[in-house]
């Protein structure tokens, strides 16, 4: 051998450029569906916190994930979730990297895991205008009752991603995810 490691992506169709001993996929699968330990109706792929998941020819696994924000508390049991479920499904050498360039945006959070938080009461984020971009966003809409007759309580809501919200229609408060 050269020294050199040719690393076999996992991409979420499946598939993989060499044999592994581990099932790669299953590897891939059993990672992306961690959940994430501060909105656990949610998993990171979900997020979008996932970025890859990579074996070597050798079986070792290498995860990269962004956090939502550099100083987040989850950060440390996402790693931990994420690296016994990889042994779970089978590889023996985990490493989960922190990768913070590019930085995570909420347009990131897939179509699936919006609608995963607006089931649980959660009223997802709006999108995130581009440089040059105008977006228009009338109201954050209750995720209960779908009125857009709705009012910041607090910035801050039970984590610091998210704002606490009420309608004024059906009274109920509700998280929103902040967009950034």
């Amino acid at each position: 051998m050269t020294g050199e490691r040719r690393m076999a992506s996992v991409g979420a169709a499946g598939g993989v450029g060499t044999a592994q001993t581990p099932d790669a996929q299953a590897i891939r699968v059993a990672v992306a569906n961690v959940v994430d330990p501060e909105i656990r109706v949610v998993t990171i792929e979900d997020l979008g916190i996932l970025r890859d998941v990579t074996m070597d020819k050798v079986g070792r696994v290498t995860v990269t994930i962004t956090p939502t924000y550099a100083g987040c508390p989850a950060m440390d049991v996402i790693r931990a979730d994420v690296a016994a479920a990889a042994r779970a499904a089978g590889a023996f050498d985990v490493d989960v990297r922190t990768e913070l360039s590019p930085a995570w945006s909420t347009d990131r959070i897939s179509e699936t895991g919006k609608a995963k938080l607006a089931a649980a009461g959660i009223a997802p984020p709006s999108p995130v205008r581009a440089p040059g971009q105008v977006l228009l966003q009338i109201a954050v809409r209750c995720p209960h009752c779908g009125s857009p007759a709705t009012q910041e309580l607090s910035r801050f809501g039970s984590t610091a991603c998210k704002s606490l919200w009420r309608c004024t229609d059906c009274r109920e408060p509700f998280d929103h995810v902040k967009a950034f």
